[in-house]
């Protein structure tokens, strides 16, 4: 079970973190992501973390890089987007999401979600 949470109104050029709390003792087994999904418009990949034999690795889409950051704390089982500068087009419902193994950016291939935390940057 994922719980989302963090969401809220912002102006354009702040700053907010979203967490993801996850339930479960094999958190760390799990690749994580964010995937959002704007009024009329198909859900997104935003960012993804996957833990590696050297650390974790992490993927961004083009549209975030450089502004958003993702991180886990496995102790934790819980999982963060840092969302720096973010700008109006950054407006929607945002998801956590985790799939066993590698991380992907098709949202088809994650089994579990969390309910979605309202993210709202006026301009």
């Amino acid at each position: 079970q994922l719980q989302a949470s963090g969401g809220g109104l912002v102006q354009a050029g702040g700053s907010l973190r979203l967490s993801c709390a996850a339930s479960g003792r094999t958190f760390s087994t799990y690749a994580m992501a964010w995937f959002r999904q704007a009024p009329g418009k198909e859900r997104e990949f935003v960012a993804a973390i996957a833990n590696t034999w050297s650390g974790s690795r992490t993927d961004y889409a083009d549209s975030v890089k450089g502004r958003f950051t993702i991180s886990r704390d496995n102790a934790k089982a819980t999982v963060y987007l840092q969302m720096n500068s973010l700008k109006p087009e950054d407006t929607a419902v945002y998801y956590c999401s985790a799939r066993r193994g590698i991380a992907t950016q098709t949202s088809s291939t994650y089994d579990y979600w969390g309910q979605g935390t309202q993210v709202t940057v006026s301009s």
